[in-house]
């Protein structure tokens, strides 16, 4: 008889939640009821017999209850311009995945189509703080706890999400009842393709000047009060709503030392992307249970078996090496070779260090050539020289052994069987500022030449900068001194932008000295010059994120971001 009511009591509790429709404001206590507004979404709005009298209020949809709670609760909130609420399947998709995750789901519906008289958002905003404040009160009732409320949202709903992240400590409307005086901030956010975050587009309208202009600014109705909570920003690099609101967003959040991702797909216009990153954001802030041991990634990645054969060359003819200095080590090129070989490109890949070392045996390159070359593809390591010559700038030395390198390797390609026009470099903290410069700078000539190899163009297809340093003026030399927030923090001048920079992928910790601020400034600027770039920032990791790591983050499954460029651009065909 026990086990009987326990399974009539499991029963009825899955029964009362499943589904369940609550309506957020008492009858009649509505703020600026309009007569054409509705809260349905959009499938069912369109509906035949659908009356829309009876549909005037916002309202919750409780879901299932989760099998193994998380103790936390993830509302879910649809995007339509706030015209409709319109992302019928993006709720499903959401709903699935956070509920299997251990997360309590609850569609909020809110007022649509616009109010007439009112800024576009309003109505929607004063739905989304009273149905916050009524998650928080039920958060007992349901298990979960109150200070583990976060929230995923699409376009205009992540436009509301953004105000609810940022500006809980500004009421939207005046109280109506003792509900009220529950507190409406939320303790995390997903946010994908917020809408109208910049001035050029906070009517409701497609950024008019791609969130870029002098003038152009972050929408000021967000906030950032001291509730202002973590977030998770994704962002197509192609999206009429510019990504750039998403970059300020970020900024701001940067400002105030909260953890914040950024995750920037590069040839992407409108849409939700990288749901799995979004995932990994919540494991390593801990909502989805604890973090595992870190792990070397040099462990992760003991084998050269999938390497068929090695070749080394030095970069330099005898006694012709531009710049030569006695302190420097001797540079060179080392060719690993897939047994199985799955494409024609070839990836070279440097270490950091300051530009006073470097290594191709470092965990910044071993690993990489090893996963690279287990997907078929060759890898070239580099050394440059270093310590830093006298009496130039710290990357000379090392910038003409980059151009050197790219000419070898470019010379040599077709006899290797390989495509000497689809060439990409990798670097990391100074390496990655090496790479910038490869990038951008490939017409300006490092060197005199002085061979042949030399009338070989240096141009690559694509670069890849792992926290890259040095490149704001605010940390030239060091750390950057303002976290590169700041407007006058700038990109360095050496860097030229000519008319052969290529692409690139930056993956960078938020957390690191040498800032996250440099990949995001950078790869605005490229966007600005029309080339499209990924980026993904990975919240509280410091510089060399990689070196260690939690299974499950970011961090993690860093390698797996660089060959999903490489697909994505079709480098690696």
């Amino acid at each position: 008889m026990k086990k009987l009511l326990t399974a009539l009591s499991l029963f009825l509790s899955l029964s009362l939640f499943a589904q369940e429709r609550e309506a957020i404001w008492p009858k009649n206590k509505m703020p600026h009821p309009q007569g054409h507004q509705v809260a349905e979404m959009l499938d069912k709005a369109q509906a035949p017999g659908f009356n829309p009298d009876k549909h005037r209020g916002a309202y919750l949809e409780w879901f299932e209850v989760p099998k193994e709670s998380n103790g936390a609760c993830m509302i879910l909130i649809s995007g339509g311009g706030y015209n409709s609420c319109c992302d019928m399947s993006l709720i499903e998709l959401w709903r699935k995945e956070f509920t299997a995750l251990g997360f309590q789901c609850v569609n909020f519906v809110y007022r649509t189509p616009r109010p007439e008289g009112l800024p576009v958002w309003q109505s929607a905003w004063e739905d989304g703080q009273r149905a916050v404040r009524m998650v928080r009160s039920e958060a007992a009732r349901r298990g979960f706890d109150p200070e583990k409320i976060a929230t995923i949202s699409m376009s205009a709903g992540s436009h509301l999400a953004l105000l609810l992240a940022t500006s809980s400590q500004t009421p939207a409307y005046e109280k109506v009842d003792k509900l009220d005086d529950v507190p409406c901030h939320i303790n995390i956010a997903i946010v994908n393709a917020p809408a109208y975050v910049t001035s050029d587009g906070e009517d409701g309208s497609p950024a008019a000047r791609q969130g870029y202009g002098t003038d152009v600014r972050l929408s000021e109705i967000f906030r950032f009060d001291e509730k202002t909570c973590p977030m998770s920003l994704h962002h197509g690099g192609e999206d009429i709503y510019s990504p750039n609101g998403s970059t300020l967003v970020y900024r701001e959040l940067r400002k105030r030392g909260i953890p914040a991702e950024l995750h920037l797909y590069a040839d992407k216009g409108h849409g939700a992307f990288g749901l799995p990153r979004a995932v990994e954001f919540l494991h390593q802030m801990g909502w989805t249970g604890p973090l595992g041991e870190e792990e070397s990634i040099m462990e992760r990645f003991p084998s050269d078996d999938a390497r068929a054969s090695y070749l080394k060359q030095e970069i330099w003819p005898e006694g012709q090496m531009p710049l030569y200095q006695e302190h420097q080590c001797t540079p060179y090129i080392e060719w690993h070779f897939p047994k199985v070989r799955t494409t024609n490109a070839i990836q070279i890949i440097y270490s950091g260090g300051s530009y006073q070392g470097n290594g191709p045996e470092s965990f910044e390159v071993v690993p990489y050539r090893r996963y690279l070359n287990e997907k078929g593809m060759t890898v070239v390591t580099m050394k440059y020289r270093t310590p830093r010559p006298k009496g130039y700038s710290k990357h000379t030395s090392a910038w003409q052994d980059l151009q050197r390198a790219i000419r070898l390797v470019r010379s040599q390609a077709a006899e290797f069987g390989l495509d000497p026009d689809r060439i990409g470099i990798m670097g990391s903290s100074a390496g990655g500022h090496l790479t910038l410069m490869g990038v951008t700078s490939s017409m300006h000539s490092s060197y005199l030449p002085i061979d042949s190899l030399d009338k070989l163009s240096c141009k690559v297809q694509w670069g890849i900068g792992i926290y890259p340093a040095y490149a704001l003026t605010d940390g030239a030399e060091q750390n950057n001194t303002t976290g590169g927030n700041d407007d006058s923090a700038l990109l360095v001048p050496e860097f030229s932008f000519d008319l052969d920079s290529a692409p690139m992928l930056f993956l960078h910790g938020d957390a690191d000295g040498w800032a996250a601020m440099n990949s995001v400034k950078f790869w605005e600027k490229l966007r600005a010059i029309g080339i499209q770039s990924e980026l993904h920032t990975l919240a509280l990791r410091p510089h060399c994120f990689h070196n260690h790591s939690h299974p499950g983050t970011g961090s993690y499954t860093a390698p797996d971001r660089i060959w999903e460029f490489l697909s994505a651009k079709g480098f690696n065909k």
